[in-house]
């Protein structure tokens, strides 16, 4: 019979396009790479890669294996969900997304733990490129990302909607362009995308975030609306991230004639079924996106 391992190093291999990727994702050293797949060669008695170098390409042979492969761990998988007791509440849920969708979701799916203490969360937040490789790498289950994945073996929806929208000191409402250019600006990982969809809809003037004088930087999507809060700029934060600042009072998320929204993507492995809990939290996670 064939050896799963052999196919799994095989895929994983094709997927990854190089030995060493291959090797670290699996846990093994390239020498073991190379020997699983001279024995699959070996055992079809046939060249599966055309070897070039350090790179290769796919003979005839080795794309028909390569798909079937692909089917037969997916059978696979799916013959071990099947035999397990798939408990519809319970079990791991590894699920990752940007700051601000997170912190959106993560309260929500907490509260649903708690219903139903036999589920366990594992919830990263991560940038959209982090977030496709840790699927790739079966590191997850479900991803959400602000764009279509990239990565031919993962699958993507459209999710959800989030508002964009422009935060300033409690005492900006509505601000002018010039009370913009005074305040200055603060700046996070993805505002010059956000503040590029958002303003150029609403300010004629707007053409790039360098406009504004620079008054601060933060990656923590807890953290960056704190200097706002002290008078010390704006910025422009998906609407979940604005709802989930502990201190309102401070900040004022001003309503613009021309709303903006940032589409929500779910992602996943494409030949992956998933267990039936995954039914129900994504049911919640939806139900709460779209209350907002």
């Amino acid at each position: 019979m064939i050896n799963i391992d052999w196919l799994q190093t095989y895929c994983t291999l094709i997927e990854t396009g190089h030995f060493t990727r291959t090797a670290d994702k699996l846990a093994m050293t390239q020498p073991g790479v190379s020997q699983q797949i001279r024995k699959l060669e070996q055992y079809y008695q046939q060249a599966l890669l055309q070897r070039e170098g350090k790179s290769f390409t796919l003979t005839e042979a080795g794309k028909q294996v390569y798909l079937q492969a692909q089917q037969t761990l997916a059978q696979l998988n799916q013959l071990e969900l099947s035999l397990k007791q798939d408990d519809p509440y319970a079990g791991l849920c590894r699920i990752a997304s940007p700051g601000s969708v997170g912190l959106k979701l993560y309260p929500n799916l907490l509260n649903l733990q708690v219903k139903h203490p036999d589920l366990v969360f594992d919830y990263k937040f991560a940038p959209n490129a982090s977030i496709e490789q840790m699927l790739a790498d079966r590191q997850l289950d479900l991803g959400f990302i602000t764009r279509p994945s990239t990565l031919s073996e993962l699958s993507t929806q459209v999710f959800a909607e989030e508002a964009l929208v422009l935060v300033t000191p409690a005492q900006y409402k509505n601000p002018s362009w010039k009370e913009l250019l005074d305040l200055g600006y603060v700046d996070h990982p993805d505002g010059a995308h956000h503040s590029q969809l958002l303003l150029s809809a609403n300010y004629a003037e707007f053409e790039q975030t360098s406009q504004f004088k620079l008054r601060g930087f933060s990656n923590q999507i807890g953290l960056i609306l704190e200097p706002i809060a002290l008078g010390l700029g704006f910025t422009v934060l998906p609407a979940h991230a604005v709802a989930a600042f502990a201190k309102p009072e401070l900040i004022c998320a001003s309503r613009l004639s021309h709303p903006v929204s940032e589409t929500i993507y779910l992602v996943q492995r494409r030949y992956q079924r998933l267990a039936a809990r995954f039914n129900l939290v994504t049911d919640i996670m939806q139900q709460c996106l779209a209350q907002s």
